[in-house]
This record gives structure tokens, sequence and C-alpha cells, in this order.
């Protein structure tokens, strides 16, 4: 398999730019969180000779192909299977304090799409998993089979923002009553057929749904809402973190997450911003930043990113 066929790091160059400042000295750690096929952390580790990088991931088809790729490295990685929000845990386990970056390159991987057995595409007929970690047991053939029309008419407004979540749900309560849906084709055709035309010309009918799926078999939100504040915590002074999410629900965790600790918690109205209330980070980006039009055309997965970044000021207390 040639990995760069199937992987092409997005905003590469500008995680290197933003990172660079913290890992570019000898002894710095870096934890890439979400390690996939390791090629964010393959050029990481080039370019910066004094770097170590402990990284982390959930599959272990991803872990077992980044150990592969990043042999060259052997003495400068420790891979780790855990799910992000097992960063303070994995830190422990290694002996390691704080660090001088993380990276969070977060959604769906590359390996994940382009594997058409994992089920994670609406566009190809596969089996209902979507597991990120084939050694969990939830999976969206057991949430589609099992969950009541009310649940099922949550997740998908809630994790997909899908209007048309009512009429999926009670279209799958239906359909499931017949014959349990074990392919992602057959889940498509339901949701085809109960969507009106002029919808379907707007986009994909399952896009929304397969999203909210994957999202709640891998409990993506609430695992994102728990990594990134251990992440901060692991970040030393002057270290920095770089995120990169694909969609509004898993930016609106960053982005309330990095804008807690880069305000200042002095009470309104005081003249004097005493030193304990000063903010512990500073964002590094206005906003979100997105791709170039150059890097969206070279890179169709940068389409929908949205980048983040902050540096440590200062540890509390």
């Amino acid at each position: 398999m040639n990995i760069d066929e199937i992987h092409t790091p997005v905003l590469l160059e500008r995680c290197v730019e933003l990172l660079a400042p913290a890992l570019d000295q000898p002894g710095a750690v870096l934890v890439d969180a979400t390690l996939g096929m390791a090629g964010h952390s393959e050029a990481f580790l080039t370019r910066f000779p004094g770097l170590t990088v402990v990284g982390l991931d959930r599959d272990l088809e991803a872990l077992s192909i980044a150990e592969e790729r990043l042999k060259p490295f052997r003495d400068r990685i420790h891979l780790v299977h855990t799910v992000y929000d097992g960063i303070r845990e994995a830190l422990d386990s290694l002996g390691i304090d704080e660090v001088q970056g993380v990276f969070f390159d977060l959604g769906v991987s590359s390996l994940q799409l382009d594997r058409v057995e994992r089920g994670f595409s609406y566009s190809k007929d596969a089996p209902l998993d979507m597991r990120m970690d084939n050694t969990s047991d939830l999976t969206a053939e057991h949430i589609l089979a099992t969950y009541s029309e009310s649940e099922l008419r949550r997740i998908f407004h809630e994790y997909g923002e899908e209007k048309l979540a009512a009429r999926y749900a009670k279209a799958i309560v239906e359909a499931r009553a017949t014959a349990p849906l074990v392919r992602s084709a057959e889940l498509v055709a339901i949701l085809t057929k109960v969507t009106p035309v002029v919808v379907q010309r707007t986009g994909h009918p399952a896009k929304r749904v397969f999203q909210a799926l994957r999202i709640e078999v891998n409990q993506e939100l609430s695992v994102l809402e728990r990594a990134i504040p251990a992440a901060l915590d692991a970040v030393a002074v002057h270290g920095r973190i770089v995120v990169e999410a694909y969609q509004s629900l898993e930016d609106r965790i960053v982005k309330k997450a990095l804008a807690r600790v880069s305000t200042s918690s002095a009470p309104a109205g005081l003249p004097i911003e005493l030193p304990e209330h000063k903010p512990l980070f500073t964002q590094l980006i206005r906003g979100a930043e997105l791709a170039s039009e150059e890097e969206k055309a070279r890179n169709p997965r940068a389409t929908s990113v949205r980048l983040r970044a902050a540096e440590r000021l200062r540890r509390a207390g």
C-alpha cells in the first residue's frame, strides 16, 4: 500500500509553522492525539530532530501503519492505543509531566474513509459498522436496530444537524420492523425514498445521518469535550496546541475551550488586572483559519477544515 496515495495531510505546512516555536528545541515532546497514518507526525519528526512524538489512536490498523511509516524515527516515538481523552493517562504511563505541543486532526481519518468495509462512506455499500476502534462493541447496525425512534431523532438532529431527523427516524423504525438493517446501501435507500426531490438536489440525503451515526458510535463529541481541557492542562509554558476540526459541532467545542483559557478571569470593573486573573493562553489565530483555494484544489479533504491554535502564557496559581 502506498500511504501517500490515500493520505495527504491537511494544512501540513501551516501546522508545522504554528508549532515550530514550541517544538524546535532539544527534548521537546509533541502529543499527536489523532495519529492516523502519521502524515503530520512524520513531518514534525523530520523537521525537528530533537523532537519526541507521543502518538495516540484508537484505531489499531492506523497504529500499525503509523509504526511502519515512522520506523526511521523509532527512537523518538511512543505509540499508544487509546482514545484521545486518555491523553493524561498516556503521558503518565510514559513518565511525562508536560509537553511542548499537542496536535489534533479531528474527524474520520483518510484510512477509515478509504476502507470501504469500515462502513463510514454512504457512497459505497458496506456493513453498517463505523467503529474507529474495532475492539469496541457499539456499531451503527446496533444503533439502528435498538435505539428508539425518539433516540434516533435526537442523534440525527443533534449530531447531524439534520432538518428531516424526525422523518428519517420514523422511516428507519418502520423498515427495521420488516428486516434488520445491516448494509449501508439499505440505509441509503430508506433515506432517499423519504427525502423530497427538491431536498435531494441540495445534497446527499444520507450525509448528515451517516455523520450522526459515526459520532454516536465513537462518542466523538463527549470524548472531545474531555480531551481538549486535558490537552491544554498538559501543555507547558510557551507550549502550543493546534487543532483541525472539520464540522461545526467539533469546532464549537474547541472554540469554547480555547476562549475559556485565553480570557481574563478578573471580575468586571476592576481597575487593575491582578496576575492571578491573567489569561493562561493566548490564541494565535483570530477566529478559525480556513484552507486556501489552492489547498482545497490540491487536497479536497481540506475543504471544510477550521484551524485554531493557542500558546500557554502561564500556569495557574
